[in-house]
């Protein structure tokens, strides 16, 4: 039974008097930052001299200084940069400050798990990891609410880290919805899986897919993407409210019987399978590294298939049915 944390379980004293260094602006770093300071705790956000979020920061009404700087200073430093930069700037940036005792925290544990970020031995390391964007994150905490988070203990130096990653979810407002407790394993392996084979990979696929289907078939391109793509938010609307039972229960009886019936021949045994290996690559670290090495060699294979997606019909057909839609903006 996963163990979950509520309000009760936190103490904002354990992050009294301890300056936080928030270390990017971006969709979680803006948030973060915004929640922790409307808390009452004592906020830096570390950003590149030449980064263009430093007005944005300040006028929000934060403390603005470099990576380095905010790391000199904050007792609490939490690593919110893009993964693909993290290594870099924590080796020139972060190391150096990093003394005993201080506290490095992440929202993400794929530098951590897969070795491109190794903590000192002498510091906590802990990870909060809200689960939802960051202007979810800002706009419930906004409304006195919260959105979920998951917390994982990576180094436990000072025997108080737990305290602290509590603190710090309640500083943003996590504790109010539900935090609950994972590993930095745990986290990394599963999102990358989820992202791989459900949320972007699995997907997008299933969609092209599906209109090209159609189109080949001689079915107009326009109402391919509407059958397709458009009405999917529908659908997984119905599911983020209600589950697979909600949604079903929402849909036609036609819907749901084809759902039934079709689905496990579309998603079957063959699919299930290659999922498995998916997740053995995530496991054995084979997918980082490859990743890690298209980074290092400038992305090329990334790019080349990046503007061959954006070249694909359904995005051609998509941009002018858009146009029909103003309310998508």
């Amino acid at each position: 039974m996963v163990k979950a944390y509520y309000n009760e379980d936190a103490d904002l004293k354990n992050l009294k008097g301890k300056k936080i260094a928030v270390l990017g602006y971006g969709s979680q770093g803006h948030a973060q930052a915004q929640n922790l300071k409307d808390s009452g705790l004592q906020v830096v956000v570390g950003l590149r001299e030449d980064s263009t979020r430093r007005s944005q920061a300040r006028e929000d009404g934060l403390e603005v200084a470099t990576v380095a700087e905010a790391s000199r200073q904050a007792e609490v430093i939490m690593l919110l940069l893009p993964d693909t930069i993290q290594k870099e700037v924590y080796e020139k940036e972060i190391l150096p400050y990093l003394d005993e005792g201080k506290a490095l925290g992440f929202s993400h544990g794929f530098n951590v798990i897969y070795r491109q970020v190794v903590p000192p031995e002498n510091v906590d390391v802990f990870m909060i990891a809200p689960k939802s964007p960051g202007h979810l994150v800002r706009r419930m905490y906004k409304e006195d609410k919260g959105v979920p988070a998951l917390m994982a203990i990576h180094q436990d130096y000072t025997k108080n880290t737990a305290s602290l990653a509590l603190a710090y979810a309640m500083g943003i407002g996590s504790t109010r919805a539900g935090v609950l407790e994972t590993t930095f394993q745990e986290e990394t392996e599963t999102d990358l899986f989820g992202e791989q084979v459900v949320l972007c990979g699995g997907a997008s696929k299933l969609i092209k897919s599906s209109f090209e289907t159609l189109v080949e078939a001689g079915y107009q391109p326009e109402v391919a993407y509407f059958e397709c793509l458009h009405e999917l938010k529908l659908i997984v609307d119905l599911i983020y409210e209600n589950g697979l039972a909600g949604m079903r229960y929402s849909v036609s009886d036609t819907a749901e019987y084809g759902d039934l019936t079709r689905g496990p021949r579309v998603v079957d045994e063959r699919v299930k399978e290659e999922m498995r290996r998916i997740l053995e690559e995530v496991q054995s670290g084979e997918f980082a590294r490859e990743w890690i090495l298209e980074n290092q060699a400038g992305q090329p294979s990334f790019h080349s298939l990046r503007q061959k997606e954006k070249k694909h019909l359904i995005e051609e057909v998509g941009q002018k049915l858009r146009r029909m839609m103003p309310w998508i903006k």
